[in-house]
């Protein structure tokens, strides 16, 4: 008689141990860090140093990040040897974020170059101390996925992204110094 359904349901139940339609179905994507995006812009919170899964002992050079389209904390790979160096991580929190608030804690103590906070004072509001010429923000950094389709790569556990760009140019292009980073 009709069997149709039986082949219906029966097929419905079993596509699930697909992997691939399991991926694409199940939702999960949305709850990662990029939401389904294969890159994403973020800024630089801290620059910190990973160690390698033995036998290797090095410590890779990642990046904090937390992105700018969800907020999520996402630790990356900074790829090639010296380019740490072309990332900037002076602010932890961000200073336009403390100028819309007005409790927010203000900074005092920076000095000009590389800036660091000595003090982080709650004031109604202690900006008259602070010169926003000598204030930089942190580098917006362009984040990729690492290539393997969401796992982690080598000997680096945990980290499944890398930094692709830095304040809008290409990291490679640093490297080589084909280019510069712009001047803020």
């Amino acid at each position: 008689m009709g069997a149709g359904r039986k082949l219906r349901t029966h097929r419905r139940r079993q596509r699930w141990a697909d992997k691939a339609y399991k991926k694409s179905n199940l939702g999960n994507e949305w709850k990662k860090p990029f939401a389904g995006s294969s890159h994403a812009k973020g800024i630089v919170l801290e620059k910190i140093g990973i160690e390698a899964k033995q036998p290797n002992s090095a410590i890779r050079k990642c990046a904090r990040v937390q992105l700018i389209k969800n907020g999520k904390k996402i630790a990356a790979f900074v790829p090639n040897d010296g380019c740490l160096n072309y990332i900037e991580e002076n602010v932890p929190t961000s200073l336009a974020l403390a100028l819309g608030n007005k409790n927010a804690s203000f900074f005092q103590g920076l000095s000009h170059g590389n800036i660091r906070i000595l003090a982080l004072k709650s004031a109604p509001c202690a900006l008259d101390n602070i010169d926003l010429g000598l204030v930089q923000f942190q580098d917006e950094v362009l984040i990729a996925g690492f290539g393997r389709k969401g796992h982690a790569v080598g000997d680096i556990p945990g980290v499944r992204f890398k930094v692709v760009k830095v304040s809008g140019v290409s990291l490679l292009a640093l490297f080589k110094e084909k280019k510069e980073k712009p001047r803020s």
